[in-house]
């Protein structure tokens, strides 16, 4: 065998041995049963991996990226009454199942919501609504819904975009000190 082996099987060791010796496994009575709230914890914790921050002291991964994003938050906030098929932040998109607000509705629906930048303006979403109707047969017709449910969507977005937005910028602004007198 050659020496680059040798190190290589040795390394897989030890790094073997130092994650059984880290007891990675948890106590199941200090963390929540509810898997939101396991996250919600892990997420308070800074814990995370990511293997680009191998060998650097961070304690944890970065979760800032969706939680900072006030365009990201709104869409989901707005449609967080439908089930979601497919979520990608990096990808930019969200997809919802399809969805009926009525059991007896021979109709569904399905939403998908594409960044087109991170900016908050009316010409950063690209917003899709399609319906689903079905006959008894089982025949389906898939349409793109009009224009007016998409345009309303993306104003309820934006709106609550500009909400979060504006609440940002009011928690980060702290008052400072000017010669002895406080201003805002």
């Amino acid at each position: 065998m050659s020496l680059f082996k040798i190190t290589i099987i040795l390394a897989f060791s030890l790094f073997l041995t130092s994650c059984k010796l880290a007891n990675l496994g948890g106590d199941a009575r200090e963390n929540p049963p509810d898997p939101r709230e396991r996250v919600k914890k892990n997420l308070e914790e800074g814990k995370g991996f990511r293997l680009m921050d191998f060998g650097t002291n961070n304690t944890g991964g970065n979760f800032e990226f969706a939680s900072s994003n006030e365009l990201w938050r709104a869409s989901l906030d707005t449609i967080d009454f439908i089930p979601l098929a497919s979520v990608n932040y990096s990808g930019g998109i969200i997809i919802t199942d399809w969805y009926s607000t009525d059991e007896n509705s021979n109709e569904v629906l399905k939403i998908s919501i594409r960044f087109l930048t991170n900016e908050i303006r009316s010409d950063a979403l690209d917003v899709k609504i399609f319906t689903k109707r079905c006959d008894l047969q089982n025949k389906c017709v898939i349409l793109e819904k009009s224009q007016n449910l998409v345009a309303e969507l993306k104003k309820e977005i934006l709106k609550k975009a500009v909400t979060y937005e504006k609440d940002i910028k009011e928690k980060n602004k702290k008052p400072y000190v000017l010669s002895g007198k406080m201003k805002d």
